[in-house]
Order: C-alpha cells, then sequence, then structure tokens
C-alpha cells in the first residue's frame, strides 16, 4: 500500500506502550495494531486527531506516501 503509517516510530519517541495510545484514542488495541501494521484501509479523521493529540504530533508524523514498487 502506497500510504504507510508510522505509529510505531512516534510510540518509541514518545516511549508509550501501544495499550495505553488505544486507551488514550478509545480504540481496541487490536484496531491499534491493524493501523500501525499497515493493515487498514481507511482510518476517520476523528481517529487520526486523536492519534495526533495523544501523541503530540502531525499527521505527517504518523502517515507517509510511499511509490509502489513496479
Amino acid at each position: 500500500m502506497p500510504i504507510a503509517v508510522d505509529i510505531d516510530v512516534m510510540l518509541a519517541k514518545r516511549k508509550m506502550p501501544v495499550g495505553e495510545l488505544a486507551e488514550r484514542v478509545g480504540i481496541t488495541p487490536a484496531n491499534l495494531a491493524v493501523l500501525k501494521n499497515g493493515r487498514a484501509k481507511a482510518v476517520r479523521f476523528a481517529t487520526l486527531a486523536a492519534l495526533c493529540e495523544a501523541l503530540d504530533c502531525q499527521p505527517g508524523d504518523i502517515l507517509h506516501w510511499e511509490s509502489d514498487p513496479e
């Protein structure tokens, strides 16, 4: 998928466990795992905003575009 998710990077920078982030954002740890492992097909803006608030970052800090290898 051309959109990559760098939640792990931000979690490491913030020294925050996955469970704490899931609780702060209001989603299940399983749904957070789907998102951070790049298996999500979509993310709600409300969830993205909550992630940014919890991690004190901008959307571009956790999402970036990668070209598909041809």
